[in-house]
C-alpha cells in the first residue's frame, strides 16, 4: 500500500468521465489499497480515482463509525435521491477551499465491491453529501460547479 499524489485543479483529468472498471483485478485491489491510504493520510472523508490521476470508477469513503466506517465503491450508481442539505463542503482537490452546496439529504447507491459483489449503501446527512460528491467525481462534475458561498476554511 502507498499513499498516493492527490492531483490539484485545474488538472484536466478531474473534467473527464472516468472508465467503468470491466474486471477487478490486482491492480483495481491496489488503487483500492492505496486510495484508502491516501484518503486517510490527506484527512479526508472521500477520495475518487480521478484525485489520484487514474480514470476508472473508482472511490473510497469513511464519514466515520457512525456512518458505517470504510466503503469501497467500484462503478457507482446513484438509484435515488430525496430531501435537501444545504452546507459545508470542500475537496481535497481544492485545498483550502470550501464552499456551502445544496445536496439530497439522502440517497441510494448500487456499487460493486472489491470481491465484485454488487451492494446497495443508503447514506443520509454527511454520508449522503460524501457519495454524491466522489460519484460526481467520476463524472468529471467539481463540487465547485455547485458553491453558493465561498469561505475561507482555515479561519473555521
Amino acid at each position: 500500500m502507498a499513499i498516493r499524489v492527490i492531483v490539484k485543479h485545474p488538472d484536466p483529468i478531474l473534467r473527464e468521465k472516468a472508465v467503468e472498471v470491466k474486471n477487478i483485478n490486482k491492480n483495481i485491489i491496489k488503487l483500492l489499497d492505496d486510495m484508502v491510504d491516501t484518503m486517510y493520510h490527506a484527512e479526508g472523508v472521500g477520495l475518487a480515482a480521478p484525485q489520484v490521476g487514474i480514470s476508472k470508477r473508482v472511490a473510497v469513503i469513511d464519514c466515520g463509525d457512525e456512518h458505517g466506517g470504510l466503503i469501497e465503491l467500484i462503478n457507482p450508481v446513484v438509484i435515488s435521491q430525496s430531501g435537501e442539505q444545504f452546507g459545508p463542503e470542500g475537496c481535497l482537490s481544492f485545498p483550502g477551499l470550501m464552499g456551502d452546496v445544496r445536496r439530497a439529504k439522502k440517497c441510494k447507491v448500487r456499487a460493486l465491491n472489491r470481491e465484485g459483489k454488487e451492494f446497495e449503501v443508503e447514506g443520509e446527512d454527511l454520508l449522503a453529501r460524501a457519495l454524491l460528491h466522489e460519484i460526481d467525481h467520476l463524472n468529471g462534475v467539481l463540487f465547485t460547479d455547485f458553491v453558493e458561498r465561498y469561505y475561507d476554511n482555515k479561519r473555521g
